[in-house]
């Protein structure tokens, strides 16, 4: 029997138990504090960071898998452009990105999530910006605050998570645009081909919304892309 089933059960019943005011409450209060104290803490320790990239990607990518070392490589040209590097702080494409802004002496943030598998903190992370979440939602706000590009390397469906979040925030104007590249032709072919052949014909995105995505294969490519669209308006990483 899958471990997880039992309390997967234990939760759906839950939700279907009645419970009185006090109860409710006293539960839903202390989720409110805690939250906040991670907004808090996220704030306080991401204010002055200056210019960042984000790196996305899978945890589960070894570092022998040229994808590891693709992200590790763009990381550390981003370091030499002026940018620092964010990830979501775990093994993996978040570890890659770590180690190559933190070899080139750049700095290097990581936002953990707290999973019951595969998320631990990976050491190339500088001490003072190592910060670990509770809920997503709040990790995200960080993401999307603190970030002045997305590079998304293969991923899973966490990486899908943050790069639809980042593209529909821009899309409805909730946040101004920045670019978002994702690397390895071969492997997003085939989603964007979906978006175009089925979500596009169908109506459901407009032609523009296509371009707030760029396609590339190399670190240098990727890097461009970033220099390039802070170029038209005269911006320069500040550190």
């Amino acid at each position: 029997m899958n471990p997880a089933v039992p309390e997967d059960e234990k939760r759906i019943k839950e939700a279907f138990e009645d419970r009185n005011w006090n109860e409710i409450k006293s539960a839903d209060s202390w989720v409110v504090f805690k939250v906040m104290a991670e907004f808090v803490e996220g704030f306080d320790k991401l204010a002055k960071i200056g210019p960042c990239v984000s790196i996305f990607g899978s945890a589960r990518t070894l570092s022998d898998n040229p994808h590891y070392k693709t992200a590790e490589d763009i990381a550390a040209k981003l370091v030499r452009h002026g940018y620092g590097v964010i990830t979501g702080g775990g093994p993996g494409i978040m570890e890659a990105g770590n180690k190559g802004a933190r070899e080139q002496g750049g700095k290097s943030v990581g936002l953990n999530i707290k999973l019951p598998f595969e998320q631990h903190s990976n050491i190339y992370i500088d001490p003072d910006k190592n910060i670990n979440f509770d809920f997503f939602f709040v990790r995200k706000v960080m993401f999307v605050k603190y970030s002045q590009g997305f590079i998304v390397m293969p991923g899973g469906f966490g990486t899908l998570d943050e790069m639809f979040e980042a593209m529909t925030l821009i899309q409805t104007k909730k946040i101004g645009r920045f670019p978002i590249v994702l690397v390895g032709t071969s492997y997003w072919t085939g989603l964007l081909d979906w978006i175009k052949g089925t979500m596009l014909t169908e109506g459901n995105i407009n032609p523009e919304d296509l371009k707030l995505i760029s396609v590339v294969d190399t670190p240098d490519e990727a890097v461009r892309v970033i220099d390039n669209f802070y170029n038209k308006y005269m911006l320069k990483p500040n550190f």
